[in-house]
């Protein structure tokens, strides 16, 4: 029996565009592939399914669906998805709320954040105690921009503890008695 790994997420840094290299529809000598495959028609549906078919191969299809979503490239067959496909993907795509890129961006890479994501970084960094100017260094803000988003922070969670409500909850009771603790068992 082999051993199963999982291997963790490996998001794309901020401006890297090295996963190309791999990509199916690079065209080589050996591989040529019409880059027109991929811009087909919507009636085109011999090119949309051969495009289709060679993204199903790609090793990097994830991350070509997401560069074209981060960058809001709405053109082409890219991750092997249409148009039409990546419309709704790209509906949502500010409101992604991924913790693994969150994990990433504390401990240090660059990788490409949504507003949920952005703001998921500010509170786990505060709440882990990362400096303002850590902060301003992970998200390539000014350190007075990072003061304000603890400011922020702290005023939203200060504000959330005193809207908790005060209820204390009252003791069960059997038919008007109070139970006590040898009324429950062991386990209590």
């Amino acid at each position: 029996m082999t051993p199963t790994t999982i291997n963790p997420a490996r998001h794309r840094s901020l401006g890297d565009q090295t996963w190309q290299d791999d990509a199916v529809c690079q065209s080589t000598q050996y591989n040529p592939v019409d880059p027109e495959t991929f811009f087909p028609e919507p009636d085109e549906t011999g090119k949309i399914a051969a495009a289709k078919s060679l993204c199903g191969q790609c090793p990097v299809r994830r991350a070509c669906l997401d560069a074209a979503l981060e960058g809001g490239d709405t053109d082409g067959i890219r991750g092997g998805l249409t148009e039409e496909e990546r419309g709704p993907l790209h509906e949502k795509i500010a409101h992604r709320l991924d913790y693994s890129r969150v994990n990433d961006t504390i401990a240090g890479r660059d990788v490409h954040l949504t507003k949920a994501e952005r703001r998921a970084v500010v509170y786990a960094a505060f709440r882990h105690g990362v400096t303002e100017q850590r902060l301003a260094w992970l998200l390539k803000i000014t350190e007075e921009h990072a003061q304000k988003l603890y400011r922020e922070t702290r005023r939203a969670l200060r504000n959330r503890d005193l809207n908790q409500p005060a209820t204390t909850t009252a003791p069960p009771e059997a038919g008007g008695e109070r139970l006590g603790r040898d009324d429950f068992g062991t386990a209590a």
